[in-house]
C-alpha cells in the first residue's frame, strides 16, 4: 500500500494560478528539497514537522467526502515523496477532477508525461532572491503545455530582470501560462506593474496571493 507524509488536508479558495478563487481540495505533503529564504511553508519542509502517513485510498475518500473537484498538492515538495507516482495514477481515474501538482522547479517532470490524463503543473522558476536559482532544471520547461503554469516569484528589481530573461530565453508564454507573484511585504506592487509596462510584457499575468489578503499571511490551512 503506497502511503504519502501529509502534513494537512484541507478545503479553501485557490489563491493563486488558473482557478485563483475557485474551490479546491488542498494536500500537502512534507518534506522539501530547497530551502527557499522568502519560504512561507518553511514549516512544512522541517524533518521533525508532524505528519501523518495517508494512503492514496484515504486521500481518495476525503476527496470525494468533500464534494470539490479542484485538487492542488503541495509542500514541501510533493514530487520527492515515495511512490507519488501512484497517487497521480489514482487521481487520473477521477475523471470529474481537475489535479494541479505544485512543484518547485528542481524536480524532474518528466517521469510523468506519459500518464493518461497527466496533472497540471505549476512549476515555480525560483530567481535569484529565492537563493535557490542553481537547482532549477530547465529542461522542465520541454515538459510543459497549455495545461501548465511557471510561476516566478519576485521580490525585487533584479528578479524582474531574470524572470524577463527566461521568459524570452524559453518563450515561456507561447507554451504555458506565465505568472509573476510578488513575495509578500518585499516589493512594491506598483514596481511590478512599472516593469511590465516598460518590458511589454505580453502574455505575463501578475497575481497575487488571494488567501493572504482574505486571511491573516501566517495562518495554516486556508
Amino acid at each position: 500500500m503506497a502511503n504519502y507524509k501529509v502534513v494537512e488536508i484541507f478545503s479553501s479558495i485557490n489563491g493563486e494560478g488558473k482557478r485563483a478563487g475557485q474551490l479546491a481540495v488542498f494536500i500537502r505533503m512534507q518534506g522539501c528539497n530547497l530551502n527557499c529564504r522568502y519560504c512561507d511553508t518553511a514549516w512544512a519542509n522541517e524533518e521533525d514537522c508532524r505528519y501523518h502517513w495517508t494512503s492514496t485510498e484515504e486521500i481518495l475518500e476525503l476527496i470525494h467526502s468533500m464534494g470539490i473537484k479542484n485538487v492542488t498538492i503541495t509542500g514541501g515538495e510533493p514530487l520527492l515523496q515515495k511512490d507519488i507516482g501512484v497517487l497521480l495514477e489514482n487521481l487520473a481515474e477521477e475523471k470529474e477532477l481537475h489535479v494541479e501538482i505544485e512543484t518547485n522547479g528542481s524536480v524532474d517532470l518528466k517521469p510523468f508525461l506519459a500518464m493518461e490524463n497527466r496533472p497540471s503543473f505549476t512549476m515555480d522558476y525560483k530567481l535569484p532572491g529565492s537563493e535557490m536559482e542553481a537547482h532549477m532544471l530547465t529542461e522542465n520547461f520541454s515538459c510543459l503545455d497549455q495545461r501548465d503554469t511557471v510561476k516566478f516569484v519576485v521580490a525585487g528589481w533584479e528578479d524582474l530582470v531574470r524572470a524577463k530573461a527566461v521568459i524570452e530565453q524559453f518563450d515561456l508564454t507561447k507554451q504555458c501560462s506565465v505568472y509573476l507573484s510578488p513575495v509578500y511585504g518585499e516589493i512594491d506592487l506598483e514596481e511590478i506593474v512599472y516593469f511590465m509596462k516598460r518590458n511589454c510584457m505580453n502574455g505575463v499575468t501578475m497575481q497575487l496571493q488571494m488567501h493572504k489578503i482574505i486571511w491573516d499571511p501566517q495562518l495554516r490551512g486556508v
